[in-house]
């Protein structure tokens, strides 16, 4: 059997206790006097047996308060030594703050029960107030350790419950602080892909078409609207950087755009898709007495943006049509329809972060998106392609600025 190795703490209570006891014994200071039944060398087994139990306090605690208990006892029908009793109130005290809780919760009302019995068994014994005096000296060695080990337990439980309390909130802050960074990342990344998505995308397709086909007018045409899209890019990539450079802390730059914006939007589209046989027309029916949150009204705009940059790219000739609708009160619902098929010629190639993107924004705004293939109207194609978001309800009136 391998018994755990002593704390240092431990091994210089052990030897300091030894040695002052082996000093007080060969003084001739004893605790018992000359009382004691046995002859003064039998005060050296208690003590050595207490300095020996000393090493194993902290590992052992319950086991070293047991055999201490019987050498301390033994100690009272030998001369005595008080270095013995003294550590033996160690033991005590160890016994309390280094052994298992319910060990704690037992050994002080163990202790007072031993002093309260201790002092009416003398007064009963002797009828002479000294016994009061045998009752404080028993408190001494067992209660108050107990008692004192109880105190500095509970202190050590509320410093380690603090600590760990501590590391939790470093630990939430921390995890907080890592969702901030990626929920802005990924807002950066929806606002790159719709402020630049759209003007790279018609600048892809008038280019190859200004490349594929030998016609002079053409050309110059696609090239106007390259030049158009390259200089409404870079404005745009401008007031990005100048949203990434903003320190004020301000959720959305301060000329967000707004769903007062679609017809120049609409209007933008109409002239980017003339080459690709496709008409564009905006249907707005908000009764325009009310004013949407910034959020709202960014999501609303980026959305039809995202959807008429896909039909540019993607959609067969045809009508795009967007659709507004929206009262005080009400959810604002946007529609965005296009003709489903390839058409051909020039194409842009898509990865499919637009439809996440659009996706990310609803949800975050707790509103409900769908995207894909639908039936067409009467009279006109078969199969259409709708992008339709419910976003959350108006505010009350406000006046306009």
């Amino acid at each position: 059997m391998t018994f755990p190795r002593p704390h240092r703490d431990d091994v210089f209570f052990a030897v300091a206790g030894l040695l002052v006891g082996l000093l007080l014994w060969s003084l001739g200071l004893h605790s018992q006097g000359d009382r004691a039944p046995l002859p003064a060398w039998t005060a050296l087994v208690p003590l050595t047996v207490t300095a020996a139990l000393e090493l194993v306090r902290r590992t052992m605690p319950r086991t070293a308060l047991a055999v201490g208990t019987v050498a301390v006892v033994a100690d009272q029908f030998t001369p005595g030594n008080i270095a013995t009793v003294v550590m033996f109130a160690d033991l005590v005290y160890a016994a309390v703050v280094y052994g298992t809780p319910a060990s704690a919760r037992r050994i002080p009302v163990t202790t007072g029960m031993i002093t309260i019995g201790v002092t009416i068994g003398f007064l009963a014994w002797l009828r002479d107030p000294v016994a009061l005096l045998i009752g404080v000296i028993t408190a001494l060695v067992s209660f108050f350790p107990a008692i004192s080990g109880v105190i500095v337990r509970n202190h050590r439980e509320a410093a380690d419950s603090a600590r760990l309390r501590a590391e939790q909130t470093a630990l939430l802050a921390e995890m907080d602080r890592t969702q901030a960074v990626v929920a802005e990342r990924a807002r950066m990344a929806r606002e790159l892909h719709d402020m630049v998505a759209n003007h790279l995308s018609a600048i892809a397709i008038h280019s190859t078409a200004a490349l594929s086909l030998d016609d002079a007018a053409t050309t110059r045409q696609a090239l106007g609207v390259i030049r158009e899209n390259s200089v409404e890019g870079l404005a745009e990539m401008r007031r990005l950087i100048g949203l990434l450079r903003d320190s004020s802390g301000d959720a959305e730059p301060a000329a967000a755009p707004t769903l007062d914006g679609l017809e120049a939007l609409v209007a933008q589209a109409r002239s980017n898709g003339r080459s690709s046989g496709l008409t564009f027309t905006l249907d707005d029916r908000r009764d325009g007495g009310g004013r949407l949150p910034a959020p709202v009204e960014l999501a609303a705009y980026r959305i039809v943006q995202e959807s008429l940059t896909n039909a540019i790219k993607h959609a067969d000739a045809g009508e795009v049509r967007v659709g507004v609708s929206g009262v005080t009160g009400e959810p604002l619902v946007v529609t965005v329809t296009s003709p489903f098929g390839r058409r051909p010629g020039p194409r842009a190639p898509g990865s499919g972060s637009g439809l996440v993107g659009m996706q990310e924004r609803v949800v975050l705004l707790d509103g409900t998106f769908e995207a894909g293939p639908a039936a067409g109207p009467p009279g006109g194609p078969q199969k259409i392609w709708r992008v339709r978001a419910v976003l959350p309800a108006l505010n009350d009136k406000e006046p306009s600025a």
